[in-house]
C-alpha cells in the first residue's frame, strides 16, 4: 500500500496534472492496442476502459483511455471527469452529454454503453465512494471551480458480461 499512496501524492501534484494528459493517454492507447484490448498500462494502478464516443461537434469517433470505477463486473462502471484537476471539463464529458450511446473497451471486450451524467443526490453518493476509492480526486476538485462531471455508464440492454 505504501507504492499506492506514493502514486496518489504525486497524481495530486499540478506538475502531474500538466503532464499525465499528454503522455498517459497515449501510452494507453499504445499499450491497449499491441495487446489487442486485453491491456491498459494506467489500469496497473486504477481499472480502466477505453471509452469510444461520438464527438459533440464533430460526429466523429473519439477514443478515449479512462480510469473508471467499476460497479457491477462489467455490467455498469462509473467515470469521473476530473480532467487531472485542471480547468475545464474534459471533451468527453461534452460528447457523452450530447450523445449518450457509446462503447467501452473492457477486458479486451468491446460493450456497448449508455452513460448518464449523474447530479444531486446521486451524485452526491458516488462522488462519496469515489474519494474513497481514489483520494486524489478530493485534490482535484479543491483545484477547480466546476463541479467535477460524474458519468454513469449501463451497458446496453442484450448484452453479456466477458468471461
Amino acid at each position: 500500500m505504501i507504492g499506492e499512496r506514493i502514486v496518489q501524492k504525486v497524481s495530486s501534484t499540478r506538475g502531474f496534472a500538466k503532464v499525465a494528459p499528454h503522455v498517459i493517454p497515449a501510452l494507453d492507447r499504445a499499450v491497449h492496442r499491441l495487446t489487442r484490448g486485453k491491456v491498459l498500462l494506467s489500469a496497473q494502478m486504477l481499472p480502466g476502459v477505453i471509452l469510444t464516443s461520438t464527438g459533440a461537434r464533430s460526429g466523429l469517433a473519439r477514443r478515449t483511455p479512462l480510469a473508471c470505477m467499476p460497479e457491477e463486473e462489467g455490467r455498469s462502471w462509473i467515470l469521473i471527469g476530473s480532467n487531472f484537476g485542471r480547468e475545464g471539463h474534459p471533451a468527453w464529458t461534452g460528447n457523452l452529454i450530447a450523445h449518450p450511446d457509446a462503447e467501452v473497451s473492457w477486458k479486451g471486450a468491446d460493450i456497448p454503453v449508455r452513460a448518464t451524467l449523474l447530479t444531486g443526490e446521486e451524485r452526491a453518493a458516488v462522488w462519496k465512494t469515489a474519494l474513497a476509492f481514489w483520494p486524489p480526486y478530493a485534490t482535484y476538485q479543491a483545484r477547480v471551480e466546476r463541479e467535477i462531471r460524474l458519468f454513469r455508464i449501463v451497458r446496453a440492454t442484450g448484452g453479456r458480461p466477458p468471461e
